[in-house]
């Protein structure tokens, strides 16, 4: 208990617990309801308060992973997985096998076959097929794994962004980084373990992608900005110096304190950490985010503008986190959701953010490699989907699109463990379904966490009566693509 605090303050804040009500409800609803706060079982786990770092279960190949999350479903078969099939019967309504037994988001099952309009070519020993779309990736071929056999069970974007990144279909569930978090804490203690930015426009993003969910809130994701205050309310307000924000946040946590020690409740010693990790972060945050410091020819690699809002400061952003000890950095950008139209189409919307994404995440790679860090960074590229092998739209340079589509697409990784220059699984003669070497959502987290160290069996929280994982109840280490 706190001497230090008025005894009436103290007072209130026993009365008002709600374990004391309940002991005074005896029976009925309030019986039951202290039962279950009662029962550990039924209860969260304890967590520790911050994001202190953690052993792993067994000896990692990683320390950090880049996770950049093409938001939209990027057309596989345009940038990874031409098709001679489709050139040979382009025009034609779909084989009718393929789409019986499945739904589509919006065309119909009518839809007539469309051929890639870009060129591929060969690169690297592995012979991966890259379009004329990203023509720097090439350069990079042999420090990559594509993985062309990866397919989820979601076809809208919400349920599908959620699944790629919190393995479940619905809000409510922690996310990857989340995860990370609570199973290896950080290596910097004035940083948070999980770091989120975002660039581009197009269909709306939610903290839930990148929430904790049910675990502690500090292990949630937090957004940084590239432009204004990296972090919103972060700063002191007008008239508040250091020194008075310091002896506020003191006050401040003595009353948290002693709300505790009242009510075991963990996730108030979890509010007084992610207070004093926000006061820490006021001197290292805007250092980090500050790139005007970094050589001309870094930035002319990644084709940076410093203070400006771009995917390409964001990788840059993301080198100087993780050379810091941040765990987990997940960069979204927006605008690859093209149906046709002038909202978004295969030709002018397609080569944009390919323009936007190709040579700052090959100079991510070359840059992490040049300074040692490949190794124990992995770099994760890919969306929540691909896209459909029909067409959708019209036959226009600015209405030609294709549909969501789950059921076979390409992401690719670097780093971190992974098998550089490989090409993994595959696709029907379609583009349509995964056919060989098939990854499933669940198996790609079980292999993240493999690689950091963790069984992904083990790496569980319980709630509610329950012990929750990432993998949910399934998932397995995908042993092909393991250096």
């Amino acid at each position: 208990m706190h001497p230090q605090l008025p005894t009436p303050i103290l007072e209130s804040l026993k009365a008002s617990t709600r374990r004391r009500f309940l002991q005074h409800c005896g029976t009925g609803m309030g019986a039951l309801a202290l039962s279950t706060l009662l029962n550990p079982s039924l209860r969260a786990a304890t967590p520790d308060s911050g994001t202190a770092f953690k052993a792993p279960h067994f000896a990692p190949k990683a320390k950090n992973i880049i996770y950049l999350f093409q938001s939209g479903g990027p057309s596989h078969l345009d940038l990874f997985d031409p098709k001679p099939e489709l050139t040979k019967r382009n025009g034609q309504r779909v084989p009718e096998e393929l789409v019986k037994n499945i739904r589509l988001a919006q065309i119909g099952k009518e839809s007539k076959l469309l051929a890639s309009p870009y060129q591929f070519a060969r690169h690297g020993k592995s012979g991966a097929w890259i379009s004329e779309l990203l023509p720097q990736l090439g350069s990079i071929a042999d420090d990559v794994c594509f993985v062309k056999g990866f397919y989820s069970e979601a076809f809208n974007h919400d349920p599908a962004t959620l699944f790629m990144n919190t393995g479940a279909q619905l809000a409510g569930r922690p996310g990857m980084g989340s995860w990370f978090s609570y199973g290896l804490g950080s290596e910097n203690k004035d940083l948070p373990a999980f770091v989120v930015m975002m660039t581009g426009v197009g269909q709306p993003l939610t903290n839930a992608a990148w929430g904790s969910g049910f675990l502690p809130t500090v292990h949630q994701g937090v957004t940084l900005r590239s432009q204004g205050d990296p972090v919103l309310y972060v700063g002191n307000p007008p008239g508040m110096d250091r020194k008075r924000r310091r002896q506020t946040l003191d006050v401040l946590r003595d009353l948290n304190q002693a709300r505790f020690d009242v009510l075991q409740d963990p996730e108030i010693q979890t509010r007084i950490a992610s207070y004093e990790l926000a006061y820490r972060m006021q001197t290292s945050v805007p250092e980090v985010m500050d790139i005007t410091g970094e050589a001309s020819r870094v930035h002319d690699a990644y084709g940076t503008t410093p203070g400006r809002a771009s995917f390409a400061n964001n990788c840059l952003l993301a080198r100087r986190l993780v050379e810091r000890g941040v765990r987990f950095v997940q960069l979204y950008h927006r605008g690859w959701d093209h149906h046709g139209g002038p909202d978004g189409n295969l030709v002018f919307d397609l080569k944009k953010r390919c323009a936007e994404t190709d040579q700052p995440s090959v100079a991510l790679i070359k840059d992490l490699k040049e300074r040692g860090l490949l190794d124990e960074t992995l770099v994760l590229w890919g969306g929540e989907f691909g896209r459909t092998p029909m067409m959708q739209g019209a036959l226009k340079p600015d209405q030609i699109g294709r549909d969501h589509h789950p059921h076979g697409y390409t992401i690719w990784m670097a780093g971190g463990g992974i098998k550089p220059g490989t090409v993994y699984g595959g696709t029907d003669d379609f583009g349509f379904y995964a056919t060989e070497n098939k990854v499933h959502v669940h198996d790609l987290h079980a292999t993240l966490l493999h690689l950091f160290g963790m069984d992904h069996h083990k790496l569980t929280y319980r709630f509610q009566g329950r012990d929750f994982r990432l993998t949910d109840v399934h998932g397995e280490v995908i042993q092909g693509i393991l250096a």
